[in-house]
């Protein structure tokens, strides 16, 4: 049963030009968002997007060009956000790039976590009720590669998994009470989306590519839709430090008390 309502709230989403984003962005404007900035490295798209958006919802999108693997870029893009709708209220951290090949891991590390973690940070600051804000939501995309085991792509699951355990620590005691900031984490699974075209270029070498290419191609893409539907589902009804799951065209799933149980093995376990 849905707590939570779309209606008149604020968003900035991260890698929004394109893919996911751009389609969690379409449809929290269908839910009803006052306004929605759409950030991204992508000018052009980015643009383009916006465009066509404020034909649908005149006036309710605005882009803003961001390399979120740049503090100073982060920096000014959450300032003109603030500057422009006076107030956020849903921050989407969605950006990121999957490739493990020597040439941009740091690059991707950059993005996945490190950006992320920037705009958690802006975020929590501006909205918690304990230093004058209003309260909000910030939700964290992760993947199920933080959950899976996997030698092809090592590197990007760690980022996905540093993405899922940091919001959990965020979230944990008493950080909703005080602050009214409630933290989530979606973990989707493949979606068809441009991350799933040129895997052969994206392992840490040429066999892990060929073998990164032939994984998804046992696995099942779900639809975008499928995907965006799963986290309006998780807005709308999740709980803070809670983590949700998309994949198979299912509809968004708590996994929070399967993750909790694993930690809880882990931290029993270290005690002994």
């Amino acid at each position: 049963m849905a707590k939570w309502d779309v209606n008149g709230k604020t968003f900035l989403i991260t890698g929004a030009a394109t893919g996911l984003g751009a389609g969690y962005a379409e449809e929290f404007l269908k839910e009803g968002a006052k306004q929605i900035a759409i950030l991204d490295i992508a000018e052009d798209k980015g643009k383009s997007l916006v465009k066509e958006l404020n034909n649908t919802y005149p006036g309710r999108v605005i882009f803003i060009k961001c390399d979120v693997s740049d503090e100073q870029s982060i920096a000014m893009a959450f300032d003109q956000v603030l500057a422009k709708f006076g107030k956020l209220d849903v921050v989407l951290n969605n950006a990121g790039i999957m490739n493990d090949s020597p040439q941009l891991w740091r690059k991707m590390c950059d993005v996945n976590w490190q950006g992320l973690v920037s705009f958690t940070s802006r975020a929590i600051k501006h909205m918690r009720k304990d230093e004058g804000g209003a309260g909000g939501t910030i939700i964290n995309v992760a993947s199920t590669a933080a959950l899976m085991k996997t030698d092809v792509l090592p590197i990007y699951c760690g980022t996905k998994m540093a993405v899922l355990h940091f919001t959990q620590c965020i979230a944990s005691g008493n950080f909703y009470e005080e602050t009214g900031v409630r933290c989530m984490t979606i973990c989707p699974g493949p979606t068809d989306t441009a991350l799933m075209v040129g895997l052969t270029e994206r392992g840490s070498d040429n066999k892990k590519g060929e073998k990164l290419e032939n994984l998804i191609n046992t696995l099942s893409c779900q639809k975008k839709e499928s995907a965006v539907a799963a986290v309006i589902k998780m807005f709308k009804e999740g709980t803070n430090g809670s983590t949700w799951l998309s994949v198979n065209d299912l509809p968004g799933k708590d996994i929070t008390s399967s993750v909790d149980e694993a930690f809880t093995i882990l931290i029993n376990a270290s005690m002994h």
